[in-house]
C-alpha cells in the first residue's frame, strides 16, 4: 500500500494506539470490539445492532465510533499499514478494490456456508453482492444498505408555476420544461444541475443508454454516441437563466440551496432523506420525491435508469478476534440484524424484501413523502460505477468536466480526454 506522509503518521499516532487496543479483554471480563463509521446521522442504529448481537452474546461489547469521511480513510490507511485496523468498519465501493486487493480485508465469501451455501444469493440483489467484492470474484464485506437517486422537489414552487408534481411520465423535456415555468413565475432556479456523478450526470449517461464503463470495466464510454448525447443534454442545462453555473455549486451545494428555497429540484440519494426531514423541519409538507425523469429518446433501453450504490461491513485480514467478529458480521448480515437497520431508518437494509422497514421510519414525521418511488426504482438500478483504477482517474475526470463547462475546451474534445484518463489508468491498474 502506499505510504502516508510522516506527519500524518505523527498526528495519528494516539489513534492508532488507541486501535491497538481494541479487541482486548478488558477488567470486567468481556471482549470489547471497536465499529468504525462515518456517518453520525446512523451511529444509533448501528449502535442498536451492535446492542442485539450483545444481548445474545453477553461477553462481547461493541463500541460504534463515528470520524468524518476524509478523516475515516486516512485513519485506516494508516491503521491498516500498521495492522492496527478497528475490528469491525464500513466499506465503501470507492476503496473496497484498493483494499482488498492488496490483502487487507478479511474474506467472507464462505460466512454462512454452515447455514446455507447460497445466502448471498437468497438474500442480497447482484448489484449489493458485487459491491462488497474484490477484483478476483471474493466477497469482502457483508452487505449492509442499498440506495438509488430521486428527484427532490419543492411542490409550493410548482403550486404556483401551475406545473403538475413529477411522476412517472416525466421525461427530461419535462425537467426543463418545468424548471423554465418555475423560473419565469417565481425567479426561483429550477432544477439545479450539479456537475457531479453519482448525484449528477452518471443516471443521464444510463438512461440514455450510454456507459461511464464497460461490462468488463477495462474501459471508459465517454466518446460512445449515447454517452455524448447525455454528456451534451446534461452540461448544456446550465446555459438556461434558471440553471446556476458550477461557480454556484462551489459555494453552494444543491441541497442547501435547496431548502433554502432558491431552486426547486436537485437530485438526492435516499440515504439523506430521513436526515433532511429533520434538518429542516420548517420544510415538512414542502417537498416530495419522485423516480428520475426518463430520457425521451434512448440510444438504446427503455430510457430509464438510476444509479445504486451501497456499503458493507468489513474486517481486518489479520485481525486479533477475527473468529469472533466474523461472527458478528454473520449476525450484521442476517434478516434480523438487518431488519435491526431498517427499523432505525439509518439506510434501506441491503437484504432483499425489507425495504418497507426503511420506509416504517419516516412514521416520526407528520408528513408522508412518496418513499415507495425509492423501493419501485431498485427494478432498474445500475452499479456505481468502479474499477480497481478509479482512484486515479476520478479527479481528472472530474476536473476535465469542470473545464468543459468552463469553456476552456469543448465538449467534444474534453469528452475524448476523459475517455483517454480512464482508458490509460484502467490499462496500468
Amino acid at each position: 500500500m502506499k505510504k502516508i506522509p510522516r506527519i500524518a503518521a505523527i498526528v495519528l499516532a494516539v489513534t492508532l494506539l488507541l486501535m491497538s487496543l481494541a479487541g482486548c479483554s478488558a477488567a470486567d471480563g468481556k471482549t470489547h470490539l471497536t465499529f468504525q463509521i462515518w456517518d453520525v446521522a446512523q451511529r444509533d442504529g448501528m449502535q442498536a445492532i451492535c446492542d442485539a448481537y450483545t444481548a445474545q452474546n453477553p461477553d462481547v461489547v461493541i463500541e460504534v465510533q463515528v470520524t468524518s469521511w476524509n478523516e475515516y480513510w486516512t485513519k485506516l490507511e494508516a491503521a491498516a499499514e500498521s495492522n492496527t485496523m478497528p475490528d469491525i468498519f464500513w466499506m465503501h465501493t470507492n476503496q473496497i478494490l484498493y483494499y482488498s486487493d492488496f490483502g487487507m480485508l478479511a474474506d467472507v465469501t464462505d460466512l454462512y456456508d454452515d447455514v446455507d451455501p447460497n445466502f448471498y444469493s437468497d438474500h442480497y440483489s447482484e448489484i449489493s453482492l458485487s459491491n462488497a467484492m474484490g477484483s478476483d470474484g471474493r466477497i469482502y464485506g457483508v452487505p449492509k444498505d442499498k440506495d438509488n437517486i430521486c428527484l427532490v422537489y419543492n411542490k409550493e414552487m410548482f403550486d404556483a408555476a401551475g406545473v403538475s408534481y413529477p411522476d412517472e411520465s416525466w421525461t427530461w423535456d419535462d425537467l426543463t420544461s418545468a424548471s423554465q415555468k418555475i423560473y419565469d413565475t417565481t425567479g426561483k432556479y429550477g432544477y439545479l444541475a450539479y456537475a457531479d456523478d453519482q448525484l449528477g450526470y452518471w443516471n443521464f449517461v444510463y438512461q440514455a443508454g450510454g456507459y461511464i464503463l464497460n461490462e468488463d470495466k477495462t474501459q471508459a464510454g465517454f466518446t460512445h454516441p449515447a454517452t455524448q448525447k447525455a454528456m451534451e443534454f446534461y452540461i448544456g442545462l446550465q446555459s438556461n437563466d434558471w440553471c446556476p453555473d458550477q461557480g454556484y455549486f462551489a459555494q453552494t451545494a444543491p441541497g442547501v440551496a435547496f431548502f433554502s428555497e432558491a431552486g426547486s429540484m436537485f437530485l438526492e440519494g435516499n440515504w439523506n432523506l430521513r436526515q433532511e426531514m429533520l434538518d429542516y423541519p420548517n420544510m415538512v409538507g414542502k417537498w416530495d420525491v419522485a423516480v428520475l425523469p426518463k430520457c425521451p429518446d434512448p440510444v438504446s433501453g427503455d430510457g430509464r435508469a438510476t444509479i445504486s450504490n451501497g456499503l458493507c461491513y468489513s474486517t481486518a485480514a489479520r485481525g486479533k478476534n477475527l473468529e469472533l467478529v466474523k461472527d458478528v458480521l454473520k449476525f450484521f448480515g442476517s434478516e434480523e440484524g438487518q431488519r435491526i437497520q431498517g427499523l432505525s431508518g439509518a439506510a434501506v437494509p441491503a437484504y432483499d424484501g425489507l425495504e418497507e422497514t426503511w420506509i416504517s421510519a419516516f412514521d416520526q414525521f407528520d408528513y408522508d413523502l412518496n418513499l415507495g418511488i425509492v423501493v419501485d426504482q431498485f427494478e432498474y438500478c445500475v452499479q456505481s460505477v468502479n474499477n480497481a483504477s478509479r482512484p486515479k482517474w476520478k479527479s481528472l475526470v472530474s476536473d476535465e468536466l469542470i473545464k468543459i463547462y468552463s469553456g476552456q475546451v469543448d465538449i467534444d474534445t474534453g469528452l475524448a480526454n476523459m475517455q483517454q484518463m480512464v482508458d490509460n489508468a484502467s490499462a496500468v491498474s
